[in-house]
């Protein structure tokens, strides 16, 4: 069965360009579920317009030419207008929207109609690319474009060229990068810019006068030149979609590019802003379209067996797993932590499908929120299945090193598209043991962390219903916080070392007969009988509820003075 591309809604088209090209002024984006083309409106020419057209109104300016062209369209069977922002919305445009039944949208201040016209036709009218080599990714021909501009800009500039996004990521670099010095190198071979180098344009204002200008600007060498080589300049340009900064173009050179080729670099920034707008639209248009099928497939509804078929996993037997950072990181000195850490997230999703792609090529991988799953298939039949995808993810963690903190955990085994909804619970619920274990494990099975699981929902109950310890643990409790004793502590190194005194007492750094006589007084306090197994699992469950405070008593006490009896 082929896999179709998503249809293009009017909600799906300010979903992927809204921040960027433009915003709902009035109307509702339901009313229109699949979008057919883009027309440009000729107000000397009648045009032909094919049903759910989106018109672009380029000269319409006030707002009664706005409605008066919404009532036309509305009997031609428009989708919705775009007109230059910002517009004015009076009575008689509003009456228009309502009766034409056509969103009326405003293309933002800095952006251009020839932007427009190319992000909306990747998006409305492109046919779908062909299947992606890994799941989860976009195709490569577009980034091969890419590439394919940056020798072309190299070319004009006579000087090697990396373009870059907001990250400071290499997107594509064009030849000759071995003429340029030995950071460049660095960069090239990392994919990204070095993070001191990064700190060096930060510290020099470089990143704030970039975004602030339409020109180029010129960028002294930022280290001195060392047995390596000449250090070389930089000139850089800012590529923007109105005024959403996309990335960036740098340009290694000797010394200031003259006026011509300063005029160049303009305009090839105008054609590689429009080149990336393009990228965006089809990885993002690809990417949502996977994390719809996978978390349909996910969900157990009535469409997860189509989404299966689609996904070319339908009759397979397989295993689900759940990948995510340990905690939000910061930023490496660049940009906000907020946008670095959505920069990441992509990162290891994209990196983890095509693991998954490697270790087994009917793997699909889609992110939801800050988790990214992935359904793996495995041999069917085979005992071993949970093991061979706890090896699997623990191949990747290996890859990708200590620099990601990340998590995976993998669920049970599922056959067919009834058994993904408990596999990917159960990874769920091994990834937050994971979580709350504080990376002690970075990868496991649910089978491995059931009791954990099972402690941390019991958690959630006594949260939500506001309960408290009760019985012996709070008598003891109450004691410790009058008398500033650590008879509850006592308690939970007894459990801790099942009843081993000697073990107990060196946990708290007191002398054995010390230990004894807390364990006869906690005894005597907390009603407590420590030889009861019901009794004893009482105890741990609660101290695993809510374990206990840090002792206040001033005279805790120490390795150092552990010697004698303390009453």
């Amino acid at each position: 069965m082929d896999i179709a591309r998503p249809r293009a809604s009017l909600e799906r088209v300010l979903d992927d360009f809204g921040s960027t090209l433009l915003e709902l002024v009035c109307g509702d984006l339901h009313r229109t579920d699949n979008v057919s083309s883009v027309v440009i409106h000729d107000p000397v020419d009648e045009q032909s317009l094919s049903n759910q057209a989106v018109v672009l109104g380029v000269g319409v300016r006030t707002p009664e030419e706005t409605a008066r062209l919404l009532k036309y369209l509305g009997q031609r069977g428009a989708a919705a207008l775009v007109v230059r922002g910002p517009i004015a919305l009076i009575p008689q445009v509003e009456e228009a929207v309502e009766e034409s039944g056509i969103a009326l949208l405003a293309l933002l201040r800095g952006a251009s109609w020839a932007q427009a016209v190319a992000t909306l036709n990747a998006l409305i009218t492109e046919p779908a690319a062909a299947e992606p080599t890994a799941p989860g990714l976009a195709g490569d021909s577009s980034t091969g474009d890419l590439f394919a501009l940056a020798n072309a800009v190299a070319a004009l500039l006579d000087a090697p060229v990396v373009i870059e996004d907001r990250s400071s990521r290499v997107l594509a670099f064009s030849s000759r990068q071995d003429e340029a010095d030995s950071s460049r190198v660095e960069t090239i071979l990392s994919r990204r810019v070095p993070v001191r180098i990064i700190r060096m344009l930060e510290q020099r204002g470089v990143f704030q006068s970039l975004y602030r200008s339409d020109a180029p600007i010129y960028v002294d060498p930022l280290e001195p030149t060392t047995g390596q080589g000449h250090q070389l300049a930089r000139v850089a340009l800012a590529l923007r979609a109105g005024d959403e900064i996309l990335g960036s173009i740098w340009v290694a050179v000797q010394s200031p590019l003259n006026p011509e080729r300063t005029q160049a670099l303009c305009d090839a920034g105008k054609l590689v802003a429009l080149h990336m707008l393009r990228l965006r639209a089809d990885a993002d248009t690809e990417r949502r379209r996977r994390t719809d099928l996978v978390s349909t497939a996910l969900g157990g509804t009535q469409s997860a067996p189509d989404a299966l078929r689609q996904l070319g996993l339908a009759e397979q037997v397989t295993v689900v797993l759940a990948l995510a950072l340990l905690q939000p990181h910061g930023h490496d000195g660049h940009g906000t932590a907020h946008g670095y850490l959505i920069a990441e997230r992509h990162r290891l999703a994209d990196a983890f499908a095509m693991h998954l792609a490697a270790a087994h090529l009917g793997s699909a991988c889609a992110m939801a929120g800050d988790v990214t799953y992935g359904i793996m298939p495995v041999p069917r039949g085979r005992a071993d299945a949970e093991e061979r995808a706890l090896r699997v993810a623990g191949d990747f963690l290996d890859r990708i090193g200590e620099r990601s903190n990340i998590l995976i955990g993998v669920g049970s085994v599922a056959a067919g598209s009834t058994g993904l909804p408990r596999s990917r619970g159960d990874a769920d619920r091994a990834l937050r043991v994971l979580r709350a274990s504080g990376a002690s494990r970075r990868a496991a099975r649910m089978a491995d962390v059931q009791a954990e699981a099972l402690l941390l929902e019991l958690g959630d109950v006594v949260k939500t219903r506001g309960e408290t310890p009760s019985g012996p643990v709070a008598r003891l409790a109450a004691y410790d916080a009058e008398h500033h004793a650590s008879l509850v502590k006592t308690l939970q190194a007894w459990l801790e070392a099942f009843g081993d005194v000697n073990a107990a007492s060196d946990a708290m750094y007191v002398h054995p007969n010390t230990f004894r006589y807390r364990l006869r007084r906690l005894g005597e306090v907390g009603g407590i009988d420590l030889n009861n197994p019901d009794h004893r699992f009482a105890a741990m469950l609660q101290l695993r509820l809510w374990p206990p405070a840090e002792a206040a008593a001033a005279d805790e006490p120490t390795p150092e003075n552990a010697g004698a009896p303390n009453r």
